[in-house]
């Protein structure tokens, strides 16, 4: 019997994330005044397989499920169905990129990528993935360029001006990973501070480095996603154009303590 099947979803907890969940995407659809598909990322990190399986099990049927820590990323992936597509959203150390690449074939995308060295090293894994499983692994892995929009020195991301250097070097030098757009976390004063009316500086400066790249490299702007807007703002990124939203405490609740968190639950508890 396998892992999946040894499982166990407590009903009232299925019912009570699927409810989240179909509120999430029914605020997104009212947010959402382009007309654009946007992708709901369901973070489910500190969250048990349990919880991720629930949500991708009929009537949810969700796909896309993002995870910020490597280690986790992997023992999850190996528990639950290859038909979730799963996001790498977290900051992604140098040497972990290639073995994180090479071992889950279904990696949807690496939404953190702020380096060459990085980029080659996804480069590199996939390319492994691949040529041991040949026509199994069509897809290219998609990456996202992460941009510090905020300035701040703590954190990850590129720097507005340097983020065309980054993408074409994914373009030229990495045939087996695919472009997919930028992203931001920003600040979270700002984050904080923003509301369905008032826009948000990160996410406006993001949209302006994504045309600028797309003019230097020849892109159509289209062609370039926008990854913005978490639990707190999702809403105002979806209306500033963000076509990709993580979302993780306002589906799944509050996370534990990453020393007290399960992979995975051996009992379904009694909870919501």
């Amino acid at each position: 019997m396998s892992e999946q099947s040894e499982m166990q979803i407590n009903p009232t907890r299925a019912k009570h994330l699927s409810e989240n969940l179909s509120h999430v995407l029914s605020q997104i659809k009212s947010a959402n005044t382009s007309g654009k598909n946007v992708r709901l990322i369901a973070v489910s990190k500190l969250k048990p397989a349990n919880d991720i399986l629930a949500l991708h099990n009929s009537p949810s049927s969700h796909t896309h499920f993002g995870e910020n820590y490597s280690q986790e990323l992997l023992e999850k992936a190996s528990l639950l169905p290859n038909t979730i597509n799963w996001h790498f959203i977290g900051a992604l150390q140098t040497n972990k990129c290639r073995p994180l690449a090479e071992s889950i074939p279904n990696l949807f995308s690496v939404s953190s990528v702020d380096s060459t060295k990085k980029a080659d090293g996804l480069e590199k894994g996939r390319k492994k993935l691949v040529e041991e499983n040949g026509e199994e692994i069509k897809a290219k892995l998609r990456v996202l360029v992460q941009v510090n929009t905020s300035g701040e020195e703590e954190k990850s991301g590129v720097s507005p001006t340097d983020a065309a250097s980054l993408c074409e070097h994914i373009m030229t030098s990495c045939p087996h990973l695919e472009l997919g757009g930028l992203m931001t976390i920003g600040a979270i004063a700002r984050s904080k501070a923003t509301t369905k009316e008032t826009e948000n500086e990160d996410f406006e400066q993001l949209r302006k480095v994504r045309d600028a790249v797309a003019t230097q490299l020849g892109i159509e702007e289209e062609k370039l996603e926008l990854s913005m807007g978490m639990s707190s703002d999702f809403e105002a990124a979806v209306k500033q154009g963000s076509t990709e939203v993580r979302v993780g405490t306002t589906i799944f609740g509050e996370r534990p303590a990453r020393g007290d968190a399960k992979v995975k639950e051996d009992v379904a508890e009694e909870k919501k």
